[in-house]
């Protein structure tokens, strides 16, 4: 498609010269104030198109890693994740994987800058209340142990924004004191699980043992009402039924919407090989637009009742857009092209 659109050489001069501001146009205090101006409009312009989608009841928090290993000053190592080398993007999610926000990571002092009350916060706290800053009353938020320190999960509770994660156990020392120690959790045998309740009765630590041990906070949901689930035995080499806390289920249910992200831009990720993070930056947050676009774009026929083998996969949905914008530069539409060369074949098989 791109080659019947121009040139190997014409592609490799346009991506090298790829830029979202004039560099003259910037202030200097600006470009001290945001590491990331060179790239600014184009992200403010996507998390504006994410700002415009509606807030379901339930989001998940997680980090996202924009995949970058040439020379970056902002560049991060963030361990088990598929591409731990690159730059970190702070990810608000729905259930379903629509980005509803984000923030990248250029430091906690500038972030620092952006949340009120920021003094005396970590890392985790400050991205919690930059990213839960516009959400409104009622929301869950699911995350992992991270982004639940006390201090944010009680902000988020006067704001009527319900936290649920795991939890550093050196975070609840007190709530881990009262609860059952791993040895006899194990002792009750697999799905063993334990409560404790703040004082005030607005925060529960639950202990599960699956595996291992597992601690969760949450200012919304607890160990009842408790079902089972199917988990992977090694020592019988099958899948066994395990009593799970409510807790568990819900976390489970509604964390992986970043994760879902991560997956749909891997699949057709545009293959960058530059130095520039600057461009590596310009087409991550153009996947990410994509794939919010086609997330939306199957949850609307979904609605509507058309048939999933009627609906677009993402590759086709991908190609249909790059059509679209090579079509208004002069560049026919696939299917126009094929109804022209039809056309003129009838012309020519016609008598005389």
């Amino acid at each position: 498609m791109i080659i019947d659109g121009m040139s190997h050489d014409r592609f490799f001069k346009l991506r090298s010269n790829l830029k979202a501001v004039i560099n003259d146009d910037i202030p200097e205090n600006q470009k001290k104030a945001d590491r990331f101006w060179k790239v600014r409009p184009f992200m403010d312009r996507v998390l504006k198109g994410c700002h415009l989608q509606a807030q379901p009841e339930c989001v998940s928090i997680d980090e996202q890693m924009i995949p970058f290993t040439g020379a970056c000053p902002f560049r991060q190592y963030v361990q088990l994740k598929p591409n731990p080398v690159g730059m970190k993007n702070f990810v608000l999610a729905s259930p379903g994987g629509i980005v509803l926000d984000f923030e990248v990571y250029q430091g906690a002092k500038t972030l620092s800058l952006q949340v009120e009350d920021s003094e005396g916060l970590g890392l985790g706290a400050l991205v919690i209340k930059r990213l839960c800053g516009t959400l409104h009353a009622g929301t869950k938020v699911y995350c992992d142990r991270f982004f639940t320190p006390i201090p944010a999960v009680d902000f988020m509770l006067e704001k009527q924004v319900y936290l649920t994660g795991t939890v550093m156990k050196n975070w609840v020392s007190k709530a881990m004191e009262k609860l059952p120690s791993d040895k006899t959790l194990k002792q009750q045998g697999r799905g063993a699980s334990a409560t404790v309740a703040r004082a005030d009765g607005k925060l529960c630590v639950v202990k599960w043992y699956d595996n291992k041990p597992v601690v969760m906070l949450s200012a919304i949901h607890a160990e009842q009402p408790k079902d089972t689930c199917q988990r992977w035995s090694k020592i019988d080499k099958k899948y066994v039924i395990v009593t799970c806390p409510s807790i568990v289920q819900e976390y489970n249910a509604k964390m992986g919407g970043v994760d879902l992200s991560d997956r749909m831009m891997s699949c057709y990720r545009m293959s960058v090989r530059t130095k520039k993070w600057t461009t590596r930056m310009l087409m991550h947050f153009t996947d990410l637009a994509l794939a919010n676009s086609w997330l939306l774009y199957r949850q609307d026929e979904q609605e509507n009742g058309t048939p999933r083998k009627a609906t677009m996969k993402f590759l086709e949905f991908r190609m249909e857009v790059a059509q679209v914008f090579l079509s208004k530069n002069g560049i026919p539409h696939e299917d126009a092209s094929i109804a022209d060369a039809e056309e003129e074949d009838v012309h020519q098989l016609k008598p005389g």
